[in-house]
């Protein structure tokens, strides 16, 4: 059988994002590695984790593409939902988030929004779909 259980994104600095992760979004820290390099968050079934440049690019011989805000953000997305999501993006945005789209209702009903990290990852934030 065949899980899908992590996602990682490559930072800048991870304990950083782990704490804005945690605090924003009220994930729990379940780990953070000696020297920082690399954390998970508990977010349920599947494990939100962050890695250091440092050890991404020490794992990636060839290196990979950094993410950054003065870049469009990449063709992927992490997305998070809530029953309020100005409430969140506010909270986000306060928590040093930057906003990239209002949100809007969407023609099947859900409202969703868009923002970025510290690192230009590509948040959505969302209304549960029934």
């Amino acid at each position: 059988m065949i899980k899908f259980a992590y996602t990682i994104l490559y930072v800048s600095d991870v304990k950083r994002t782990a704490e804005f992760y945690s605090k924003t979004f009220g994930f729990e820290v379940r780990f953070i590695a000696p020297g920082d390099e690399y954390a998970e968050l508990n977010t349920g079934t599947t494990t939100l984790s962050f890695a250091s440049l440092s050890l991404a690019n020490s794992n990636l011989k060839d290196g990979f593409q950094e993410g950054d805000l003065k870049t469009k953000p990449f063709g992927m997305e992490i997305g998070f939902t809530t029953v309020n999501v100005q409430e969140l993006v506010d909270k986000a945005i306060a928590a040093g988030a930057t906003l990239l789209e209002e949100p809007k209702e969407k023609p099947w009903g859900q409202m969703v929004a868009y923002i970025r990290d510290f690192d230009g990852i590509l948040i959505e934030v969302c209304t549960p779909m029934d």
